[in-house]
């Protein structure tokens, strides 16, 4: 289940958003969530339900909006409003072939593309647990025929563009035989 709100809020605000979201999600599985439910935090601190490890949940906020996915596998969301090119962050995080992408497009269109592939890497670090400490030059996407392309194998990749494409919202899902 994905659940994406459109907002305009400061930060603090738009992390108490992104947990409402939450909470309206795990409503829908008849799980109670506020301040006092029992979070565990992995070694590079990704939050799950302390009692109910069968429940796999992921957050992300940004200026003007926020998501939330849940899922019965590890899964990871990164959201954002469509960012500058950032020549330095492509140098130090994208694949040789994400680069190339990139060189062959200007102005709009590159920093659309430019947030596609980030949001796509983010949400794919964040479902494995480690955050921005992977090496995401190590990881590569493109697109062909409106399909996400990528070499990692055992998860799924989803991407919407919203409000005309002035948001993009990525999901990573590991795949596996599903509990039900």
């Amino acid at each position: 289940m994905i659940m994406v709100s459109l907002m305009e809020l400061d930060v603090k605000k738009q992390h108490d958003h992104a947990h409402a979201l939450l909470r309206e999600c795990l409503k829908k599985r008849n799980i109670c969530y506020d301040e006092s439910t029992p979070l565990l935090r992995s070694e590079r601190g990704k939050p799950s339900l302390a009692e109910r490890p069968d429940v796999h949940f992921n957050l992300s906020h940004a200026k003007g909006i926020a998501a939330c996915v849940i899922s019965d596998r590890e899964c990871g969301i990164d959201c954002e409003g469509i960012r500058d090119y950032r020549p330095n962050v492509v140098k130090r995080a994208f694949s040789e072939e994400e680069q190339r992408l990139l060189e062959a497009v200007s102005g709009e269109e590159r920093d659309r593309l430019f947030t596609r592939l980030w949001t796509l890497k983010e949400s794919y670090v964040k479902a494995l647990g480690e955050g921005i400490a992977y090496p995401l030059n190590k990881v590569s996407f493109s697109f062909s025929e409106g399909e996400i392309v990528t070499d990692i194998e055992g998860y799924r990749f989803r991407q919407y563009l919203i409000r005309d494409g002035s948001f993009v919202v990525s999901v990573c899902e590991k795949l596996g035989k599903c509990p039900y």
